[in-house]
């Protein structure tokens, strides 16, 4: 099992025992999307995987941030961010925007890339490295930023 789904379902348990439902909910919400991928592609989820989906996840909550900000519905603003405070718990530290700059440009160098239609290959590059690291939409900009 993996190291990080193994820590969210202890934290599950802990939750249980101390009554944080407002927790509780949430790392349910997040073992539910492990549970689904496993029952859908018959694996056994690794870190790597694990990292993907709360990943996945993280986007979908600020999206829906911005979208509850747009309609002034603070108090789904209030639960959404809560949400994320708690996924964020279980990722890497993210990078800061000059670190996620340096690998940026190590990748354009390994990859060769001259222009933006060798987007692609950088963030083919990019992508496992930052996995969980940082905002995706944040580097594809930078990246665009600095091919353009």
């Amino acid at each position: 099992m993996s190291v990080t789904k193994q820590r969210i379902n202890d934290d599950v348990k802990a939750a249980m025992r101390s009554k944080d439902k407002d927790r509780l909910g949430v790392l349910r919400l997040i073992m539910a999307a492990f549970k689904q991928k496993e029952v859908d592609e018959r694996i056994e989820l690794d870190d790597a995987m694990v990292l993907a989906i709360m990943d996945k996840m993280t986007k979908q909550i600020r999206d829906s941030i911005q979208q509850f900000e747009q309609a002034g519905r603070d108090d789904l603003v209030k639960k959404e961010k809560f949400e994320l405070e708690i996924i964020q718990e279980y990722l890497p530290t993210q990078l800061n925007e000059d670190e996620i700059k340096q690998l940026i440009a190590e990748s354009i160098t390994e990859s060769g890339a001259e222009s933006v239609k060798d987007m692609g290959k950088v963030m083919s590059i990019l992508k496992p490295r930052l996995q969980g690291r940082a905002d995706m939409g944040q580097v594809s900009a930078l990246v665009k930023q600095q091919l353009g």
